[in-house]
């Protein structure tokens, strides 16, 4: 018999003061949370579920089977833990409020711009340029599509692609990251100037860039896949449940990453909406997002431009759905998720800015209490 348990905030607030104090702030953001499910899950098959507020916390995590208390008591300091800034280059990315990073694809078959940044490096810069002066905080380039169908690519031609990008990107001083699953290229785009590594495949795809990352002591993201550590990223999207599956590939990838000698401290998590996942899956992982901070690790969240709006939307083509990337991107600044990423980064951070706006007054607004 197998029992693994979760604590999942289901009740957000905009403030303490509107739960009497009574509310815990998730992750050191912007937002705070109040009721949370406690969910025993055995073989696989949820057993128990209990609600508790921070005051009947300790009440409710006392009914859970010994092997599971240490667990338990872990996850419910993670989500109050506050998550120390990203020291990436001359930049110090504060994660106590949602960051935007820019995507710049250095692909020709890339479903939302074409390859025209491939194409035109002068483009490309430009574009770069603009995102950093609309307050993307960094600026996150790839040079191997990871689109459905999507070949793998010889990492030569990928470090071909990623290191002229990367070096104009570092000579404007802007933080990079750089977006590969491979040892090779972490290396060269790490010399290049690159800030930090975006793993899409959580660092399973390549045997050596988890030592890699290691040596070079940088951030790492690292992401779900259920094809990780084959070519097809999203072949193997099979879940008995989608939240807790991924829950828990995210924990095991990140004690891999542990025990190969990353710091804790550098290690970002992504639930990898849309690779290998239906609809129906990257609702329940979107609508669930709020779960993963108990993993005690700064989230980053890419949901920009992808099928899923699509899907949601009379199949709206990927340059047609600004308006559900904003609105899944808010829906992540809703949940704590520090890091965001897109490809209409203007537009994220006015979202942003406004949402900010709305979360700063809220903890200034003591009219609903009495005296």
């Amino acid at each position: 018999m197998s029992d693994t348990v979760y604590i999942r905030p289901v009740g957000l607030v905009s403030g303490p003061q509107s739960e009497h104090g009574n509310a815990i702030r998730l992750a050191g953001s912007m937002v705070y949370a109040s009721r949370f499910a406690v969910i025993l899950r055995r073989d696989g098959v949820v057993a128990e579920r209990w609600l508790a507020a921070p005051d009947s916390m300790a009440e409710i995590l006392g009914r859970l089977p010994d092997e599971c208390a240490a667990e338990a008591e872990t996850q419910w300091s993670n989500l109050a833990l506050a998550q120390s800034p990203l020291e990436l280059g001359a930049r110090t990315i504060r994660l106590d409020q949602p960051q935007i990073m820019g995507i710049l694809n250095a692909t020709p078959d890339s479903f939302s711009d074409g390859g025209r940044f491939l194409d035109d490096r002068e483009a490309g810069r430009d574009h770069a340029a603009t995102m950093v002066e609309a307050g993307a905080a960094i600026i996150d380039i790839g040079g191997e599509s990871t689109r459905p169908g999507a070949k793998a690519l010889w990492e030569g031609d990928e470090i071909d692609r990623i290191v002229p990008a990367i070096e104009a990107c570092v000579g404007m001083g802007a933080a990079v990251s750089i977006d590969t699953r491979k040892a090779a290229v972490m290396e060269a785009a790490l010399a290049a100037g690159a800030h930090l590594v975006n793993d899409v495949s959580g660092l399973a795809y390549d045997p050596r860039s988890a030592e890699v990352v290691a040596q070079a002591g940088c951030p790492v993201v690292l992401m779900h896949a259920p094809g990780a550590d084959g070519d097809d990223l999203h072949h193997g999207g099979e879940y008995s449940n989608v939240v807790f599956d991924v829950f828990d590939a995210l924990r095991e990838r990140r004690d891999a990453a542990l025990s190969a000698g990353i710091e804790a401290r550098n290690i970002l998590l992504d639930p990898g909406i849309g690779f290998g996942k239906s609809l129906a899956d990257n609702l329940a992982l979107m609508n669930a997002l709020p779960l993963f901070h108990a993993l005690g690790h700064p989230l980053l969240l890419g949901v920009s431009r992808k099928r899923m709006i699509g899907a949601l939307s009379n199949e709206a083509g990927a340059g047609e759905r600004l308006g559900g990337s904003v609105a899944l991107a808010v829906k992540g600044m809703d949940a704590g998720v520090q890091i965001i990423r897109v490809h209409d980064v203007a537009e994220t951070v006015q979202a942003r800015n406004v949402w900010r706006g709305l979360r700063d007054a809220a903890l200034t607004d003591f009219a609903d209490l009495p005296g």
